[in-house]
Parts: C-alpha cells; structure tokens; sequence
C-alpha cells in the first residue's frame, strides 16, 4: 500500500516570521500523522522553517524549484548544493506556474527532474491541462507529453524517489476542482502511462498526488479514490488547521 504523502506549497506568501510560525504550527497540528508531509517554503525562509522542522519534527522541508546546473554564472538561479545545504529534502518541479506563468519547456522540466534525482532528493514532478486544452479533450495528451518529457533522464531505480502531481491548471487557486471521478479517472491513466514506461511494479509504488483547490471540505472525497496518493496543497497550507485537517483525509484513506 502506497503511504500518502501531502505537500504544502506556500508559493510566495509569508515572511519570516509569519513563515515560521506557520511551520511550528504545522508541526503541532499535524504530529504523529503517520503519512509522509512536506513543506515548501519561499527560497529566503528556507534555512529558518527548517530549523522549526528539525525540532523534533519528521516533516520534510521542500524546495519549490531548482536550477539543474551545479554551480556557475546563473543569476537569480538556485542550485541543488545550496538546497541541500539549507537541508532541503524534496524539490518541485514542472510546477504549472513555472510552466505557463515563467515560460519553462518540457525539456527544462526534464532536465530539472533528473538533477534533482541526481542529487539523492526526492522530487515531485508536477503536471495537469490548461482549461482550453481540457475543453479540447486533450487532457490526457497533454499529461502524456509532460510525463514523457519530465522523466526523460529518470532510470527505473530514481523512481522510488520521484512522485506526480496530478494539477489541473484551472483548478488551482480558483475555487474550482476536478470531481473526485475525473481526478481518479486522469490518475489512472497517468498510472497506466508510468506501467508502460517502467513496468507495473513501478507504477503501482509510485505516488501520484492531487493538486487544485483541495481544501477540508473536499479533501476526503478526494483522498478515497484509489488512484490519489495524498495532495499538493496551495492556499489550505497556509492555515495551519485546514492543512491538518487535509492530511488527516489523507491519513484515514488508507485506514
């Protein structure tokens, strides 16, 4: 049975010290839930919510991005080296922000996966359509294409490392989410997509998460499907309560 795993993505909210509170929060609410649980803090906080989370805590500190290079002349950019010594543990990658609001390819995307499994972390490659290209019926194409491309470097022994998350791009931070049937229905095929590409034992370890406006009211219809592995959390993470309510559904998916 796979162990959910639930990951707040703070994006760039809090400062210093809203952030750390939010992290000693997220530690008191969420202790002893038995399910693998990240954080992802804005790059400058990275260092002080991790000294919260080595308090005591087993949640993991994430990095929203990265750049796949090790070292060199890339301004405003942030290496592996440098995450892993502010003791980050997990990166995002292909986040749909970083994909349609910063421009990045396919091809970065994969680049960026492979470097972070390079590097021993874990990743979270993020995929998930436009609202046009859903209403186009190229949901599953378009995941299809950035699955392939986002693990192009990545052997069949990373992928213990690695986990999807499942972002429909018109349901984040808008209000709107998939219903439980089409977000089961997309990780299934993405499921099926990763049997094709390493086997079906892969597959069935691997983790796919749901992200796109999951909040306590949804979190639990969501997390029984059998397909959904935990969550990618926007807005509920900042609310130290609403993400643990969110990791409980998780939690009590798999009894």
């Amino acid at each position: 049975m796979r162990t959910p795993f639930v990951g707040g993505n703070w994006k760039m909210n809090t400062d210093r010290g809203s952030g750390t509170a939010l992290a000693r929060s997220v530690c008191d609410t969420v202790a002893g839930s038995g399910i693998d649980v990240a954080v992802f803090p804005p790059f400058p906080y990275l260092s002080g919510v991790g000294e919260v989370l080595s308090g005591g805590s087993d949640i993991k500190l994430g990095a929203q991005d990265c750049w796949h290079q090790p070292d060199g002349a890339f301004t405003g950019e942030v290496s592996l080296t440098q995450l892993i010594d502010c003791g980050v543990s997990v990166v995002l990658t292909g986040h749909s922000e970083r994909r349609h609001v910063i421009g990045e390819s396919d091809e970065l995307v994969g680049l960026k996966t492979a470097a972070v499994l390079d590097a021993g972390l874990g990743c979270i490659l993020c995929v998930g359509e436009t609202l046009e290209q859903r209403e186009g019926g190229e949901t599953d194409a378009v995941n299809e294409r950035q699955i392939r491309g986002g693990l192009a470097g990545v052997s069949r022994d990373q992928m213990a490392r690695l986990t999807v998350a499942y972002e429909p791009v018109w349901a984040i931070g808008t209000g709107r989410t998939a219903t439980p049937t089409d977000a089961q229905d997309a990780h299934a095929k993405i499921r099926a997509l990763l049997a094709d590409l390493y086997g079906d034992g892969v597959a069935g370890a691997t983790r796919i998460q749901y992200g796109g406006s999951v909040k306590p009211s949804n979190a639990a219809e969501l997390m029984a499907q059998p397909d959904i592995d935990g969550g990618l959390i926007g807005g509920a993470s900042l609310k130290a309560d609403d993400f643990a309510a969110i990791i409980k559904a998780a939690a009590e998916s798999r009894g």
